[in-house]
């Protein structure tokens, strides 16, 4: 019902403002307005979305939780869909979601709405909530499997542990 709703307003409410500020400023400068917040949007999405890329590559790399950096980017890439999508309204939202402080409002808000209680990635493997007791035990569990190179020229990666010659 909600996608519904928004489907319906959206243009509703951006044919309105169209007429509005055509009606004030004229139609030329009504699209160029509108040409110019989609070429700044998109720059501002770039930057924004590198420094979001590079955020995640360091949860990664530090095995630090990569939801939040997750989050931005997706709320990164919606709004430069937004801004590219004319009209004015999209283009606040889309601005909006721009600021960092209110991407960190929605993320906190958004979490305290969802639970996760099971996670999965690859073939396989699974995070399940543990009870109580254990929520703080130093546990791992996974699965693995080995995988050969097809040729015999290709060098492991900086993975592979390698054993030490003397």
């Amino acid at each position: 019902m909600y996608l519904f709703l928004a489907f319906l307003l959206v243009p509703i409410i951006e044919i309105t403002l169209f007429i509005q500020v055509g009606g004030l400023i004229g139609l030329w400068p009504t699209l160029a307005i509108v040409v110019l917040t989609a070429v700044l949007g998109a720059v501002l999405v770039r930057t924004q979305g590198r420094m979001a890329l590079g955020e995640l590559q360091r949860s990664f790399s530090q095995m630090d939780d990569p939801t939040e950096p997750l989050a931005h980017g997706a709320m990164i890439l919606l709004s430069g869909a937004l801004l590219v999508t004319p009209g004015f309204f999209t283009d606040i939202i889309g601005f909006a979601l721009l600021i960092p402080a209110i991407r960190l409002a929605l993320f906190h808000y958004l979490k305290s709405k969802i639970s996760v209680t099971q996670f999965q990635m690859g073939a396989g493997a699974q995070f399940h909530s543990r009870p109580e007791p254990f929520e703080n035990a130093d546990v791992i569990d996974g699965e693995y499997s080995e995988v050969r190179p097809r040729n015999g020229s290709a060098k492991p990666s900086k993975w592979v542990e390698r054993p030490h010659q003397h």
